[in-house]
């Protein structure tokens, strides 16, 4: 005869899932007339070349699978950057790229480092691949303290520019920790480094354990195509590749390698496009100071301000319901603080107009 179990005895599948606190993106409203200021997007399009080859596609092309080494793009970035194809690692976005590293690269016992104020994925890959990790407080300036780095770790991660603060530390800076830390793989993420600041990917001949991740979803218009790369050292890149290949072999769609590899080749774009933004983001600046505003000395696409009087929350509940989204977080260090991403000089005038009317309130 069939014994049935006691309840108690039953376990619940529920018991073998991988429960983690995920990662909250940005809104992404779909209003028309709207201002989208909240996930540092690039207001502009893509390079005219993109456009018209994406066009052209032949759509049968699509029923095989992609290149899964991507090599179209890999070697249009090798060029580009002037490395070897064999040291360029691409994704589907650089959040892709990232996690993959994490999941390649930090297997240790000891915790992984980055700063307490960072992007706020890093935990949440963390806590997703089980990696041990510690926080890292930046210093009253919202500077990374190198000798914070100099402490027994798994690796190191930290964005340069970081974000959200926009602050971007020297090459001088990021070699230090680089010099505290041959054991183990430090990686730079410069997604928003082509607005003003230096990469540190000259660093990358002297330093077999430093990896460098970029993405096309801010200065180069292509956040709807999610492709992000890494350039490292031959054997890292391998060692990349060797999990990817293990994980799914066919991770960058087709449309994004052949679109990716065209942005690539239209430099003159690229850099006029980053230049406007550049400009528009000092002008915004003086006129946020003008209202009360203060904020680090962004050089990535975006200001992480804070009002002297009224509270970033009021603001940005303000500013929502007149359809002008911006970011903010409630967390510790942060929580009187908007980050603002960089649009078109029409967009900003409109949000530096919106601000004026809401601060005579105060004033």
């Amino acid at each position: 005869m069939r014994k049935h179990r006691k309840k108690e005895d039953i376990v619940s599948w529920e018991e073998n899932v991988r429960k983690v606190v995920p990662y909250v993106a940005g809104e992404q409203p779909n209003k028309p007339g709207m201002i989208k200021l909240n996930t540092n997007e690039c207001p502009y399009p893509p390079a005219p070349g993109v456009e018209r080859l994406a066009a052209k596609m032949d759509c049968g092309a699509f029923r095989l699978y992609p290149d899964p080494d991507a090599a179209v793009l890999v070697d249009a970035l090798a060029k580009y950057y002037h490395v070897k194809p064999e040291q360029v690692f691409v994704g589907v976005g650089s959040d892709d790229v990232l996690s993959m590293a994490f999941m390649t690269f930090f297997n240790g016992s000891k915790p992984i480092l980055f700063p307490d104020v960072t992007y706020s994925f890093y935990d949440v890959w963390a806590d997703l691949h089980r990696i041990p990790c510690r926080t890292c407080p930046l210093d009253e300036d919202w500077h990374i303290r190198p000798e914070d780095y100099r402490q027994p770790n798994g690796g190191v991660v930290f964005p340069n520019p970081n974000a959200p603060t926009g602050l971007l530390e020297s090459l001088d800076t990021v070699e230090e920790i680089l010099r505290a830390n041959r054991d183990v793989v430090v990686i730079v993420d410069e997604a928003y480094v082509d607005f003003g600041g230096k990469s540190a990917l000259p660093l990358v001949e002297r330093y077999d354990n430093l990896l460098i991740v970029q993405t096309f979803s801010k200065s180069r218009a292509m956040a709807g195509l999610r492709i992000g790369f890494c350039i490292g050292s031959e054997k890292l890149i391998g060692y990349l590749n060797d999990v990817k290949f293990s994980f799914n072999s066919y991770t960058m769609n087709l449309p994004s390698q052949i679109l990716g590899a065209e942005a690539v080749r239209d430099d003159a774009y690229f850099r006029a496009a980053t230049a406007k933004i550049v400009a528009t983001r000092e002008r915004v600046k003086g006129e946020l100071r003008e209202l009360g505003f203060s904020f680090p000395d962004s050089k990535a696409n975006f200001i992480f301000a804070s009002h002297e009087v009224i509270p970033a929350r009021q603001i940005f509940q303000a500013l929502r319901e007149a359809d002008i989204y911006v970011r903010y977080w409630n967390k510790p260090r942060i929580s009187e603080f908007l980050r603002i991403t960089i649009g078109t000089d029409e967009q900003m005038d409109r949000l530096i107009s919106f601000l004026k009317d809401y601060a005579k309130r105060y004033w």
